[in-house]
């Protein structure tokens, strides 16, 4: 019986031990500073991912200029005439130029009435008639005598000049930023694999993401409208260059 009663008060300290452990363990996990865990698990079957780019410089060999024909007047069928006189005229100047008919779109022509809303009544006062054209040149030599021509040859609107490459020039240029891209890639692999200690086996994916980059240059409208009997000057339009850009991703598998 008495050791029984010795071993009551042992037993109510242990419980108590464990009882100010949890507690405290509560205050801790509530208040107390936070503790961060990382880990990284890479599983033996991850391919070796490493990405490549590859950027050239090419400068455009295709321009588009837009070219429209806009009048005033009061009677429709009078501004209707002139616009198809001046548009008939300005056609014919581009393909004196060596351009080619199927080069000479016609991508809009608009008919809006005007009107006068004084006296809280609606009436047509006169017409607009407007024509335009986007005229695709190959030779840029003839870039800066067109705008120039069109305009003395009635043309009172010239859009925007925007510079492209022609499908074979893309495409060989394309390849060459792809070339540069993987080659860029397989470099960077094979160094990071010698730092790491790794042996690459085989290329088992890889996936590409092109961009190219052409700016076009814009005319505000009428900008080279030229007035009756003002010599005209020739404006200076430069193509620059074009970023074609690929980028690629090989992954390897890795022993």
């Amino acid at each position: 019986m008495m050791e029984e009663k010795k071993n009551i008060p042992q037993q109510n300290n242990s419980l108590v031990s464990v009882i100010i452990f949890f507690v405290l363990l509560f205050v801790f996990a509530k208040w107390g500073p936070a503790v961060n865990f990382s880990s990284t698990v890479q599983s033996k079957g991850d391919p070796f991912i490493v990405s490549g780019e590859g950027k050239v410089f090419v400068t455009p060999d295709v321009a588009k200029i837009t070219f429209g024909i806009q009048e005033n007047g009061s009677s429709l069928k009078q501004v209707q005439n002139s616009v198809n006189t001046k548009s008939k005229s300005l056609t014919d100047t581009i393909k004196k130029l060596g351009i080619a008919q199927d080069d000479i779109k016609t991508i809009s022509y608009n008919v809006y009435p005007q009107y006068d809303y004084t006296n809280s009544s609606q009436r047509i006062t006169g017409y607009q008639v407007s024509t335009n054209y986007q005229v695709t040149v190959k030779d840029f030599d003839k870039v800066n005598d067109l705008i120039v021509l069109a305009t003395e040859a009635g043309a009172n609107i010239v859009g925007e000049v925007s510079f492209e490459l022609n499908d074979s020039t893309k495409l060989e240029k394309t390849n060459e930023a792809r070339a540069k891209a993987v080659a860029d890639a397989k470099t960077k692999a094979e160094g990071l694999a010698r730092a790491a200690g790794i042996s690459l086996v085989k290329i088992i994916n890889i996936s590409e993401n092109q961009n190219q980059n052409i700016r076009p240059f814009a005319f505000a409208e009428k900008a080279v409208s030229l007035d009756a009997g003002t010599p005209a000057t020739p404006p200076d339009i430069q193509p620059g260059q074009t970023e074609i850009q690929v980028n690629i991703s090989l992954s390897y598998e890795i022993r």
